[in-house]
């Protein structure tokens, strides 16, 4: 009897999260991510505010999981197309203008994210899974390119890992594009220049 319990409350908490990020998406639509409050997010859901925040602490996260397929589709296209296939710098400028892209698409999620982020939650935005993966496959490219003699072997992989992503950080992606009207074939043309410079030349 208790596993039927049991069973029929993870029902319900699946079905409260599918209400809820159903709710926010068409709220955000409508709306807009900034103009939409999680009162209304959960009203809209029929939820309590105690079921909305158990299952979401911040707008930040209700937007991660409404960004979740989204990631999923784009780590793998990731790993696809930056598996050993040609220099690693050329596979790692591609991977810088995929994440552009990504930030095309995403902003107005990836900003609530960054907001939900601030203060004592800032590291957040760089201990999630998600960041850890952009970097990990920026560093593997980078000790690639070290291998191949593409880069000097003294270049400071991690470093320059972080630095790279920061370029493309969605703050300053958002300020470029909508603040100082940049193109973004001209940003990516950028953050591809750097690795340029880095190239051993003959």
């Amino acid at each position: 009897m208790g596993s039927e319990t049991d069973r029929a409350v993870r029902r319900d908490a699946l079905e409260n999260r599918r209400r809820i990020l159903e709710a926010a998406r068409e709220a955000f639509a409508e709306r807009g991510v900034d103009g939409t409050s999680m009162h209304r997010i959960g009203r809209a859901a029929g939820v309590g505010q105690g079921t909305l925040y158990r299952h979401f602490e911040h707008k930040g996260a209700l937007c991660s999981a409404l960004l979740s397929e989204e990631i999923e589709g784009f780590v793998q296209e990731m790993r696809r197309r930056t598996e050993g296939r040609g220099p690693a710098l050329g596979r790692l400028k591609w991977f810088l203008g995929w994440v552009a892209r990504f930030n095309e698409q995403n902003g107005p999620l990836l900003g609530a994210i960054r907001d939900a982020s601030a203060g004592g939650r800032r590291v957040e935005l760089y201990g999630n899974p998600f960041y850890e993966r952009l970097k990990n496959t920026v560093l593997e490219l980078l000790d690639e390119a070290v291998g191949g003699e593409e880069v000097s072997p003294d270049l400071d992989v991690e470093c320059l890992s972080d630095t790279l992503l920061a370029a493309l950080n969605i703050d300053l992606y958002l300020y470029q594009r909508h603040q100082l009207g940049m193109e973004r074939e001209r940003i990516v043309a950028a953050v591809r220049s750097v690795l340029e410079g880095l190239r051993v030349r003959e």
